[in-house]
């Protein structure tokens, strides 16, 4: 049997190189010999350095890596790209892919801050049908009462448990040129700013009502993952890293991976000189803070609704 390849995306700066390794390593470990990975890094100047480690150490016939460099697309519109806090521009790379690779008809994203404990082809392997994406509910958004005003009234998802965390994306990008899908982003992104998950919340917009809904197993947060039975993947979110303090939850899952990587020396010594292990914390109390700040204010939300109707009729 002809097994179809599986196309891997992720986006990545220098600062991120040693964690997407350890995230490679966990996928390697648990690869198909019958399957082909196709793994895509897309960033705009990675040095040439951490590059050779990933491919040296990880690339083979079957599990392919390819840097991209995508500075020509996100030139245009960079400076529409809003960020916050620790988060770089990276993180709305995934917008780009259904132009960039209209080859392509289907493609599963990746965050830089997970780790692989089955085959990713399983999760990869899900029918879409004609739905946009595959994604699981956002875990700290569906536990945090306070964001769910946010939610429903700024993002315009009726129900909290339906807003998706784009961490862990299986894109139908044929489905998703089909609604015009990076031109309405392009749209979104000149009229309307989400200060909360950025990004994400672009994603939840565009993508509102056509998704599959994929089992927690494949995005198990640390703090927010009781009901999960099985972990077939763990995603580190928001202030959970391993590589800046010891009480994380499957840290030790983690470790496992990093400490055989070819970064294994850097990021231990990121975890050993890390001293601000409260900075990211109240990052996230701030986020919140936002978050149900905006979810209150009637005026701004009307205003964006209508927006949002006129966008994506």
């Amino acid at each position: 049997m002809n097994l179809p390849p599986v196309n891997l995306f992720f986006a990545c700066d220098d600062g991120y190189i040693p964690f997407l390794a350890v995230t490679l390593t966990s996928i390697k470990a648990h690869v198909s010999p019958e399957r082909t990975y196709s793994i895509r890094i897309l960033n705009t100047g990675i040095k040439e350095e951490g590059k050779e480690r990933i491919i040296t150490s990880l690339s083979d016939e079957n599990f392919k890596i390819e840097f991209v460099d995508i500075t020509p697309s996100v030139e245009a519109i960079s400076e529409k790209l809003h960020t916050r806090d620790y988060y770089s521009k990276t993180t709305y790379f995934r917008l780009f892919i259904p132009e960039l690779y209209k080859e392509i008809d289907k493609a599963l994203y990746l965050d830089c801050d997970l780790v692989l404990c089955s085959d990713v082809a399983e999760l990869y392997d899900t029918d879409l049908g004609d739905n946009l994406v595959g994604a699981i509910s956002d875990g700290f958004v569906c536990s945090v009462s306070r964001l769910h005003g946010y939610v429903t009234e700024r993002v315009g998802v009726e129900n909290p448990a339906d807003y998706f965390n784009a961490g862990v994306l299986l894109m139908n990008l044929k489905e998703m040129r089909k609604t015009l899908f990076g031109e309405k982003f392009t749209t979104l992104l000149s009229k309307i700013t989400f200060d909360v998950a950025q990004d994400q919340d672009y994603l939840n917009v565009l993508c509102n009502g056509r998704r599959v809904t994929v089992g927690g197993e494949w995005n198990c947060m640390p703090g927010f993952c009781s009901d999960c039975k099985e972990r077939k993947l763990i995603h580190y979110n928001l202030d959970s890293k391993p590589w800046h303090k010891d009480d994380v939850e499957f840290s030790d899952i983690f470790w496992k991976y990093a400490d055989r990587c070819a970064f294994a020396d850097v990021i231990r010594k990121i975890r050993n000189t890390y001293s601000e292990n409260d900075k990211s914390e109240q990052q996230t109390r701030s986020l919140i803070d936002i978050a149900e700040e905006q979810g209150r204010d009637e005026e701004k939300n009307r205003e964006i609704r209508r927006e949002l109707m006129s966008i994506l009729v």
